[in-house]
């Protein structure tokens, strides 16, 4: 751990992975910018850490003049960028793909694919830039950037695109000091998963529970990757709930 202020951008910080990523952080002696859509949650999220620490800042990811602002303001606030949280990110409805609407499939790419992309684009631009040079972006991944759950083409497309943009990223940053790592993260405990303890899909047709772990592990996960020297780089984390249906045949 370093002495030093840092700063950081957590995406979709009003709640969840992103809400605790940032409160990890903030123990660590990071400044905070939790950008996000609604003000309420991102001002929740404040209100966890200490005066000063996070700083709720308004934008939806999905549009290039919201993300462009967003990194003009925190340039302002904060005058460099030594971490990067590429967490935001939507699902779409669970049905098969001849079912999918344009409007449910786009709207899943431009915020967890195109919106990654924005706010990486800028956070590289700052990073480059900046003296010193370099910092730290983690993608969140999640399981299915690995395998897909029944009825879920929009989000994995994704998820699968993220690894691609995770390695590319990590390859183009190397010349610039810039680290760039991605976090695969299965059953949290949020808002999102709490279907998980009634019941979801499974590859058999069947609908049955599935383990779930405390969401602050991944805050945790986040802020120990972020603490890592430059010249370090956790490529690829993958953290889930033990008993979840990963390895294996389920």
């Amino acid at each position: 751990m370093t002495d030093h202020q840092r700063f950081a951008v957590v995406t979709g910080g009003g709640s969840g992975i992103g809400r605790h990523a940032a409160l990890a952080l903030a123990k660590q002696n990071f400044r905070v910018a939790v950008l996000g859509r609604r003000l309420k949650p991102l001002e929740v999220t404040t209100s966890m850490a200490d005066a000063g620490q996070i700083w709720p800042l308004l934008g939806d990811i999905s549009k290039p003049q919201d993300v462009e602002k967003a990194f003009q303001e925190i340039a302002r606030e904060f005058g460099r960028l030594d971490l990067l949280f590429n967490n935001a990110g939507i699902g779409a409805p669970l049905v098969s793909i001849d079912q999918l609407s344009y409007e449910d499939w786009q709207a899943c790419i431009d915020t967890n694919l195109t919106g990654s992309f924005l706010c990486a684009k800028f956070a590289f631009r700052m990073m480059k830039s900046q003296s010193p040079k370099g910092g730290r972006i983690i993608n969140n991944g999640s399981i299915s950037a690995h395998v897909p759950r029944p009825f879920s083409a929009p989000y994995t497309a994704t998820k699968h695109a993220i690894t691609g943009l995770t390695k590319s990223l990590s390859l183009d940053g190397r010349d610039h000091n810039i680290a760039v790592s991605q976090i695969d993260i299965g059953n949290a405990k949020t808002e999102m998963a709490s279907h998980f303890a009634t019941g979801v899909p499974q590859s058999s047709g069947d609908i049955k529970p599935e383990p779930t772990f405390r969401v602050e592990h991944c805050g945790d996960a986040v802020a120990y990757m972020a603490n890592l020297p430059l010249d370090t780089n956790i490529q690829f984390m993958t953290l889930m709930a033990t008993r979840m249906p990963y390895i294996g045949r389920g």
